[in-house]
């Protein structure tokens, strides 16, 4: 049970039966340094973690979500736990920072909500979370035309203004195009790894300073794929990056399936 003025926090759940997280087992250090343990109740484990209040009270807590290093390195610890957890068997992952008062909260969200876990957990197993990222690709600058002087030797009638404006039309209609061929290569992408797939979830592109890339994102998506079948989504990933010259295509994985089951409520108070 948390300490006094402190806190429960739940990163997923998982069938009674999995490996017990020991208290320090494999030196894992979870959200707030604290190593992981379990609950057990309704036939089922939630891995939890025990934080101070002085990090995650309500006023606390509101304002490291607005700090990004903060947000970031929570959110690593956050996953490393889950990913350690899906190694041994299927967990259903819950939000960050679902925070409960004591141990109490957490086992009476077990049985209330078994029946939805069970089938989460029915849902996601012996099967993994791909993400699959595309960006626009940055069409090269048009070529000059054979014969056509340089900027700063044309005649009275082509003059460095004209041919500076002759330049921008093809450079901005060069950028149209690629922006409509990256759209439809996204598209066709989309649909493509969805035939190698169980489910798949479609989002908004992320923002530049996100994504860390300057050319825009054209596809942001994620696929939930059976375990036998990862090395045949991968080859289709391999196929259309080949065939899509438009599109920087990223695939990430294997993680906890984090989309494709209901913990969006957070389960608890916090």
């Amino acid at each position: 049970m948390a300490a006094e003025g402190g806190w429960v926090w739940m990163y997923g759940v998982a069938d009674d039966d999995l490996e017990a997280i020991a208290d320090g087992a494999d030196g894992m250090a979870g959200v707030g340094g604290a190593p992981p343990r379990t609950i057990t109740a309704a036939g089922l484990t939630a891995i939890v973690g025990d934080v101070g209040d002085r990090e995650y009270s309500d006023a606390a807590l509101r304002r490291n979500l607005e700090d990004l290093d903060w947000l970031a390195r929570t959110a690593r610890a956050h996953h490393a736990v889950l990913e350690s957890v899906a190694e041994r068997g299927p967990v259903v992952p819950m939000r960050l920072a679902t925070l409960f008062a004591s141990d109490a909260g957490v086992t009476g969200t077990l049985r209330e909500r078994a029946d939805d876990f069970r089938e989460a957990l029915s849902l996601i197993s012996a099967r993994s979370e791909w993400g699959v990222k595309a960006h626009a690709v940055q069409p090269a600058a048009p070529a000059r035309e054979p014969g056509r002087p340089m900027a700063g030797r044309e005649g009275p009638a082509t003059g460095p203004g004209a041919a500076y404006l002759q330049r921008r039309r093809a450079q901005l209609t060069a950028s149209k195009d690629a922006r409509q061929e990256a759209l439809a290569s996204a598209r066709t992408v989309y649909a493509g790894l969805g035939r190698f797939a169980v489910s798949s979830r479609l989002y908004p592109p992320q923002a530049p300073d996100l994504a860390g890339q300057q050319t825009p994102m054209v596809l942001n998506a994620a696929y939930l794929v059976a375990d036998e079948r990862a090395d045949e989504f991968a080859a289709a990933m391999a196929d259309l990056t080949a065939r899509h010259r438009f599109v920087q295509l990223t695939l990430t994985g294997p993680w906890p399936a984090y989309s494709f089951v209901g913990e969006g409520d957070g389960s608890g108070p916090r």
